[in-house]
């Protein structure tokens, strides 16, 4: 029992729209290829999905422009005309844009100003005006910025500087409190001590020894230097 006929009409579920897109579009390149082969014809074949995907075959022996330029030939229809004068307006729409814009900046250098009237040069000047407000309060706000970081650093300097002063200080306070002397190395010996300073919150001692060894016999003995 064979098939029954499908009615030729769109499928309105996309899901099934797709599947059968996908299928027969597998059925139709099978076709152009098999017609490629056993009749050696030049086939070109182009598909755009509902959800323009493309899909494409062409004949080995051949390419689509290839195609497309013996189409051009034989019909006599030029594909490409419609695309050349869009584009060609296109350039032109830019050129006459790039044109403007030149002649605009050469009047705000206060160049080519004959051909204006009253009311353009007087529109050209409040444009200039407005232009140096702008240019002027950004110049403003970079000044700004920069006083005020140089006041930061100016501070920063400040700070170390008295820092560094108040650091100076307590090392002369505590060397004012320091004091030297010389002491004998007998300690009930007063001539044999000599005291560079009176007073001191602490003393520090240092035993001097001469050099040389025969000296000790000749009266020069151990001798120790504190520090209070």
């Amino acid at each position: 029992m064979g098939r029954g006929k499908i009615e030729i009409k769109k499928i309105e579920n996309s899901t099934n729209r797709q599947v059968t897109y996908s299928k027969r579009r597998s059925g139709i390149m099978k076709k152009a290829n098999e017609l490629t082969v056993l009749c050696d014809a030049e086939v070109s074949l182009l598909m755009f999905s509902s959800t323009h995907k493309l899909s494409e075959f062409c004949s080995e022996s051949t390419n689509q422009k290839k195609i497309f330029d013996r189409y051009q030939q034989m019909t006599g229809i030029n594909l490409w005309s419609a695309q050349y004068e869009k584009m060609q307006n296109t350039f032109n729409h830019l050129s006459q844009i790039n044109r403007n814009l030149r002649r605009e900046i050469k009047q705000r250098m206060g160049e080519e100003l004959d051909g204006l009237d009253f009311n353009e040069l007087r529109g050209l000047e409040q444009n200039l005006e407005e232009a140096l407000k702008i240019v002027r309060g950004r110049k403003y706000h970079v000044i700004g910025t920069q006083t005020e970081t140089y006041k930061k650093k100016v501070k920063n300097s400040e700070e170390t500087n008295k820092n560094l002063l108040r650091d100076l200080v307590n090392i002369e306070m505590k060397d004012e409190h320091q004091v030297y002397g010389y002491i004998d190395d007998d300690p009930n010996s007063y001539e044999g001590g000599l005291a560079l300073a009176n007073g001191g919150s602490s003393m520090y001692e240092f035993r001097v020894q001469p050099s040389q060894p025969n000296l000790h016999g000749m009266g020069y003995g151990l001798h120790e230097l504190r520090l209070a």
